[in-house]
């Protein structure tokens, strides 16, 4: 009966419990003006978005339409018109419209370490014949796409934290500890869905379905929900955060380029995140930009910046720069970081607001996030980059410091497999 009891007042309270996000505020005066109606609908063509922008002004229309209506249908009216809203896409960076559907290259660093003239091997087979990790017969224990990282491969993940933590707070990031369980709304807010059947979001057991917890899939929606419903001194931004967190991630991969630990269901990251003024924005993102390169180019990586297309910058981005790091086992390029001006998508949602205490009046702020460190691929790329014939792995040397001066990761030891073997006795004998 007790734990009846217990289970019941559980429920009880999950049912009272209510997050106060604030209301999204659109903003109405492009949206719902029928002139710009082609040039959202040639947004959303763009970005490959869902939004419907004919349906968002033919709602509007019907919640005045008049004393008509009830005030249910009002409520539920208003309701849906908010839900279209907020699918429409931020507007796109005019100079990346003339992109097409491809990336264009800005920039190439250590382009030398691409033309090495060897064998190199993939990290999943690195790591097999050093034995730092274990990713096999983990499906009835941890979950398809899981792995263990051990020894001296766990020292360098905590190394590659701790290097990023080091460098970003010398550039006066403050380092802010984040949940890893956000309400479903915060995560919305911030880009990603959290209904229908394919998302990326793992959505745990809540009292109301329309209000679900969730795992956050990366702190920059943690660090965005921190600032929810608060109006910043314009004279104190942008504010520059970071955060070392989990992230989750329900997506997986069939491509083979992707095996391994290349895309997980889980992993470690060290996030930036910024809060701006209006007109803040473009220069922070490239600030970030410029951050990203330095953590990279130091630790001796061949990597191209990329500015994405439309079609890759998701529904909050006007623009991104992704990174892609040369991974010689694969024989490719894959993404290790990217970094994003969200102008004012997410401060709308969240009413996150900047202001001038002078005259009291304020304006949306606008959010960068950024990549810092993702440490997956970081150890795909360093492993493969750095891999000897005879099966160590050079260190970085920034990374060393890190290390207890460690230059080399060598082969880890097995020890035998103990066998149990049964003693007879003198009678077993005969």
């Amino acid at each position: 009966m007790v734990a009846v009891r217990r289970g019941l007042l559980f429920r009880r309270l999950m049912s009272q419990q209510r997050f106060n996000r604030p209301q999204p505020t659109f903003d109405t005066e492009y949206l719902l003006n029928p002139a710009n109606i082609p040039e959202i609908e040639a947004n959303i063509q763009h970005r490959k978005g869902i939004g419907d922008i004919q349906l968002v002004h033919s709602l509007a229309k019907r919640l005045t339409a008049g004393p008509s209506l009830s005030e249910e249908e009002r409520a539920s009216i208003a309701k849906q018109l908010e839900t279209e809203m907020g699918k429409i896409p931020n507007r796109t960076h005019p100079a990346v419209l003339e992109y097409g559907n491809e990336p264009r290259i800005i920039e190439r660093f250590n382009e030398q370490r691409k033309t090495a003239d060897r064998k190199y091997f993939q990290f999943g087979d690195i790591c097999k014949k050093m034995n730092l990790y274990r990713m096999e017969n983990l499906g009835n224990f941890t979950g398809h796409r899981s792995y263990y990282l051990t020894d001296e491969l766990a020292e360098l993940e905590q190394a590659l934290i701790n290097y990023t933590v080091d460098a970003l707070r010398r550039r006066h990031f403050e380092l802010i500890s984040v949940p890893d369980v956000l309400p479903g709304r915060v995560i919305e807010s911030c880009g990603m869905s959290v209904h229908g059947e394919r998302n990326q979001v793992y959505k745990l057991t809540s009292a109301d379905p329309n209000e679900p917890l969730c795992l956050s899939g990366t702190s920059e929606m943690a660090l965005a929900g921190y600032f929810a419903g608060r109006t910043l001194p314009l004279d104190q931004l942008p504010r520059r955060l970071m955060a070392v967190s989990r992230c989750y991630r329900a997506e997986t991969s069939a491509l083979q380029e992707e095996k391994g630990i290349y895309r997980v269901h889980q992993f470690t990251k060290v996030e930036m995140f910024a809060v701006c003024g209006p007109d803040q924005s473009a220069t922070v993102l490239e600030e970030f930009r410029a951050t990203e390169v330095a953590l990279f180019e130091t630790l001796g990586l061949h990597f191209l910046v990329l500015d994405m297309p439309p079609g890759e910058l998701g529904a909050p981005a006007f623009r991104k720069y992704d990174i892609e790091a040369w991974m010689p086992g694969r024989a490719m390029y894959g993404e290790i970081s990217s970094c994003s001006d969200c102008t004012d998508y997410q401060a709308r949602r969240l009413d996150i607001r900047t202001g001038n205490a002078t005259d009291g009046r304020t304006t949306f702020a606008h959010t960068v996030n950024g990549t810092a460190c993702a440490i997956p691929r970081m150890l795909i790329a360093l492993l493969e980059n750095f891999q000897n014939a005879d099966y160590t792995v050079t260190v970085p040397e920034a990374l060393r410091p890190y290390m207890h001066g460690k230059q080399l990761i060598r082969r880890r030891k097995v020890l035998p497999e103990l066998k149990l073997t049964k003693r007879l006795t003198q009678e077993e004998t005969f």
